[in-house]
């Protein structure tokens, strides 16, 4: 089964082409590591797979649904945590999580954050202002956001950043523990020790350009750290 599906996606911004003809296939239970240097258009990528662009042309699929037709709906099904942490200033941390799971008609509201705020153990953060967390504790609050409602499949953009070392492992232990489960983890990063950790497949974004997708373990088969094959795809330009 698969969990999305893009065949021959361009988007352009005037001149610039930030994603050229991508196809790319991730099936159910996958770890998924889209790798690329600053600017290579995985940003713009996962926001054509998230219904918040339009693609100027190809056809994107998420969990059996046509993105294109059905943002809202995918949005609904999927988890999302950008780049930039952006919860409202005006709320607490426990205020914003609450109104999330309000959004998203959720039952055992407490319950559901409080196990994030445990997780990711920042239960004494819960009754600052969005606006007065550190940058690290908002990402925090990002991540909890996405999996509030447990969802299938989830989007992360550069993921872990600014996590210390310490709520990196328990954060990376939850994503191996979440596919474990059936489910699937779409994240983009140009952190290549990550990937490399947890990964089950990859795919290489280069001047929007896919120059390389396939398993891990193919990578590691090769021989060579995934840093020295990234750097060799992306100065080759091509598969």
């Amino acid at each position: 089964m698969l969990a999305m599906k893009l065949e021959h996606v361009t988007k352009t911004f005037g001149d610039v082409e930030a994603v050229s003809d991508v196809s790319l296939e991730v099936a159910a239970g996958e770890l998924f590591g889209l790798l690329g240097p600053n600017g290579s258009g995985k940003t713009t990528l996962i926001k054509l797979l998230t219904g918040q662009l339009p693609p100027n042309g190809g056809a994107i699929s998420v969990l059996d649904m046509d993105v294109l037709r059905n943002p809202i709906t995918v949005r609904e099904k999927v988890g999302i945590i950008p780049e930039q942490e952006t919860p409202p200033s005006f709320l607490t941390a426990e205020e914003y999580l609450q109104f999330v799971c309000t959004i998203r008609k959720l039952d055992r509201v407490d319950d559901r954050c409080d196990r994030w705020f445990s997780l990711l153990d920042f239960a004494d953060q819960k009754p600052v202002l969005c606006k007065d967390l550190s940058r690290g504790t908002r990402q925090k609050l990002m991540v909890a956001q996405a999996f509030l409602h447990e969802p299938l499949l989830a989007f992360i953009d550069e993921p872990l950043i600014n996590l210390d070392p310490l709520i990196q492992r328990s954060f990376k232990d939850f994503l191996l523990d979440y596919i474990g489960k059936g489910r699937t983890i779409f994240f983009s990063t140009h952190v290549l020790e990550i990937a490399e950790e947890i990964c089950t497949d990859i795919a290489i974004l280069h001047r929007g350009h896919i120059v390389y997708k396939g398993p891990l373990s193919e990578v590691m088969k090769s021989h060579m750290h995934l840093e020295d094959f990234f750097i060799d795809r992306v100065h080759r330009g091509g598969p």
